[in-house]
């Protein structure tokens, strides 16, 4: 008779499905920067699509900060810290795949999460200005944001647990765990609890913002599509990123190698994806592919004669005014 472990199991089926997630995100992630690329191309020849082309820059990070996240959620998966690549990898002893779960820890929850979320922000506040901030003011807005929460969740990570007196899950960022068939044991990544309580002051901070920019945003767009597609982008917002903490507090409450405590970082996982893909497509394919077709139809119109016998061209597709860097 063949027995089968149970966590074994339940592992390969979470891992499957993050390995689904990411590799769909990366894909989707990937169809952005050719949709960005090609309006910085087109905007080169139609003076209408100038002022939405001042911020490809802003977009471009913020595909390329959720491209990243994804790629730093690969980290957490067991199965690929244990690939060898002799002799150029050599394959990882437990201390460094602790040190990896860390690292996943300070990029995920200081860097790329809160870095695009902090862009999404920013793109929804810019919408309703008359002038558009340069690329380098944008840039460095966002890592400026970005900053304080990335130095914190460096300091508590890499803390010398020696010299704290927490109860073990306020700062334990993997687990060691050990099958009773004698196998090598796994390192599997943990959410520390301070880091969630970090990210959780983030989020306050962040929700708070987005708040503030919500109402404006929907005060100045008058048309229902428009509203429609703010109002799913901010309910997505409001749900995901509450939701998210607490899933990573809940989380907390059983040690990594329990299958509870896999199906909650699973969903915390699902929350920030949710939100990752719902932002792609609202400020970037979006607004993007409008524009474009937009100048389609500006292309193949003729142009319309008044009655005073003078000819008029179609209007121009609306630029980076109120709600464009979100919807247009």
């Amino acid at each position: 008779m063949i027995f089968f472990s149970t966590i074994p199991l339940l592992k390969s089926a979470t891992e499957f499905l993050l390995v689904a997630f990411i590799t769909a995100l990366l894909v989707l992630s990937l169809f952005c920067v050719c949709f960005i690329l090609l309006i910085r191309v087109k905007s080169r020849s139609s003076r209408h699509l100038q002022n939405f082309n001042s911020l490809w820059t802003v977009r471009f990070l913020f595909v390329i900060f959720i491209a990243f996240w994804a790629l730093t959620e690969a980290i957490r998966i067991p199965s690929f810290r244990h690939i060898n690549f002799h002799p150029l990898f050599p394959k990882l002893t437990t201390p460094q795949q602790a040190n990896f779960c860390k690292l996943h820890l300070v990029l995920s929850l200081g860097i790329f999460e809160p870095g695009f979320l902090v862009i999404l922000l920013f793109l929804l506040d810019v919408s309703i200005k008359k002038t558009t901030p340069k690329g380098f003011f944008s840039i460095f807005y966002v890592f400026a944001s970005c900053l304080p929460l990335f130095i914190l969740q460096v300091y508590f990570v890499f803390l010398d647990v020696s010299k704290v007196r927490f109860p073990k899950f306020f700062y334990r960022s993997w687990f060691l765990y050990q099958n009773h068939h004698g196998d090598e044991p796994l390192v599997l990544c943990a959410y520390p609890f301070l880091s969630t309580i970090l990210f959780g002051i983030f989020g306050v901070i962040y929700i708070l913002s987005f708040l503030v920019s919500f109402w404006k945003v929907v005060s100045h767009v008058i048309n229902k599509a428009l509203k429609l597609r703010i109002y799913v982008l901010s309910f997505t917002i409001l749900v995901c990123l509450p939701l998210q903490v607490l899933l990573m507090g809940l989380s907390d409450l059983w040690t990594p190698d329990k299958p509870t405590h896999d199906l909650f970082t699973l969903s915390v996982f699902l929350t920030t994806f949710t939100c990752a893909v719902v932002g792609e497509g609202i400020v970037v394919i979006k607004p993007i592919s409008d524009s474009l077709n937009a100048i389609c139809g500006r292309v193949e119109q003729p142009p319309l004669e008044t009655s005073q016998g003078e000819i008029s061209s179609a209007p121009p597709p609306a630029e980076d005014g109120a709600g464009a860097a979100v919807i247009v």
